[in-house]
């Protein structure tokens, strides 16, 4: 391979993980095994969306406030966490709970409602 080959195949490799578009870089919301985490989405704008070519997946990068401290949540818009999220913005919900369970490939997300 000539340098020239090896440059342009460098910047490609740097940018394939890359969002589509600007957003603010900000700590990750972390979802722990176990607890229960409170968070506010902000549906003002369009979730940036985040290809992984690597693992063929769409994480949708989305903008809360959790213990008053902007984060961004990291999610797979396959997850069904996802579209509850979407679903209850819809309808003008923007405060949730959410219940994990699990690890990595066997995480479960719950929104906790209460009755």
């Amino acid at each position: 391979m000539t340098e020239t080959q090896t440059n342009w195949l460098d910047e490609e490799v740097k940018n394939t993980n890359t969002p589509t578009a600007e957003f603010e870089k900000l700590e990750s919301l972390k979802l722990e095994d176990g607890k229960i985490v409170t968070f506010t989405v902000d549906f003002s704008v369009p979730f940036v969306k985040w290809q992984d070519v690597e693992n063929k997946t769409s994480k949708a990068i989305i903008p809360v406030t959790h213990k008053e401290v902007k984060k961004n949540l990291w999610l797979n818009v396959k997850n069904p966490l996802y579209n509850e999220l979407c679903q209850a913005g819809r309808d003008g919900q923007v405060v949730f709970k959410v219940s994990t369970t699990g690890t990595q490939k066997n995480t479960r997300y719950t929104i906790v409602t209460e009755d």
